[in-house]
């Protein structure tokens, strides 16, 4: 049999050749580390999200192949066996995260808007309430602050390899640790994107690209952060940086926004968290068959 490889020798005891679906999961990881590269904004982190349900979808019909199986039961002493577990745990917590902080957001935001709808207590009601969202805001970004230390840690993990060096295990494994680490780098751009940028106290400046945040059009209006822009106009809001009257009305639009923002995010998180417990569940039903 000659050989005909284009990269490092390969076992001659197995075909070298992947099995499709790892080719399958391989292309649509390639796709999303292209995407990882571009500007984020809340559409482009819809896509991602998208995106990662397909490779998901794949990666659990890859999981149940009996060819997966097989190596994962003859390797179950191995180390990384025990990382790619610790792995699926370390993606179930940081979805959790970002869906509970969305959800807690989201959950303020409605208060909000209902006490702006009724201003029954007039500005001073809103205004109260307004400070309420923020205090809240500051709870969220503290907690997505401690993840993000826990995910730069998982980061910054180097690649766990097999022992058995035959091109079937290798291939399964790169490309499980692969699916970890940018599962992992995306769930940790989309907290950032959460929290939006630190503000301890508002500023001119942040009032002032708000405003121009209003003007632009086109692709750049695509790299808005709907989290950010809320958090700058309440701010400028409660501490009477900027006119109150007719203002209500433009803050109600921006929560709206930023509600349906969150509603996009968490439906694909909660699809993406069930994608999880079902691959951990069979990785877990393997080892214990």
């Amino acid at each position: 049999m000659s050989s005909t490889s284009h990269h490092q020798p390969r076992s001659k005891s197995l075909p070298c050749r992947p099995h499709p679906l790892i080719l399958q999961c391989n292309q649509h990881l390639g796709s999303l580390e292209v995407s990882d590269e571009i500007s984020s904004s809340s559409s482009l982190f819809s896509n991602k999200l998208t995106n990662l349900q397909t490779l998901y979808d794949c990666v659990e019909k890859l999981v149940l192949l009996p060819l997966t199986q097989e190596v994962v039961a003859r390797e179950r002493q191995e180390k990384w066996v025990e990382e790619l577990l610790d792995g699926s745990l370390r993606l179930l917590d940081a979805c959790s995260v970002a869906k509970d902080a969305l959800l807690h957001t989201k959950e303020c935001a409605r208060e909000l808007q209902s006490i702006m709808r009724r201003k029954r207590g007039g500005e001073m009601e809103v205004t109260a309430e307004v400070r309420k969202f923020l205090a809240s805001r500051k709870i969220v970004k503290k907690a997505i602050s401690k993840a993000l230390e826990n995910l730069k840690a998982s980061l910054k993990k180097g690649k766990f390899s097999p022992s058995n060096k035959d091109h079937q295990t290798t291939s399964l494994v790169s490309l499980l640790k692969d699916v970890e680490v940018i599962t992992l780098s995306i769930l940790d751009s989309l907290l950032i994107f959460i929290s939006g940028p630190a503000q301890s106290k508002p500023s001119w400046s942040l009032v002032s690209k708000l405003m121009k945040n209003k003007k632009v059009s086109g692709t750049q209006e695509a790299d808005q952060n709907e989290f950010a822009i809320v958090d700058a106009a309440l701010q400028s809001f409660a501490f009477q940086m900027t006119r109150k009257s007719g203002n209500i009305n433009q803050l109600q639009n921006q929560l709206e926004n930023l509600e349906s923002v969150i509603q996009d995010f968490v439906e694909a998180l909660e699809t993406l968290f069930k994608r999880f417990i079902k691959i951990r569940v069979s990785l877990l039903n393997i080892l214990n068959h």
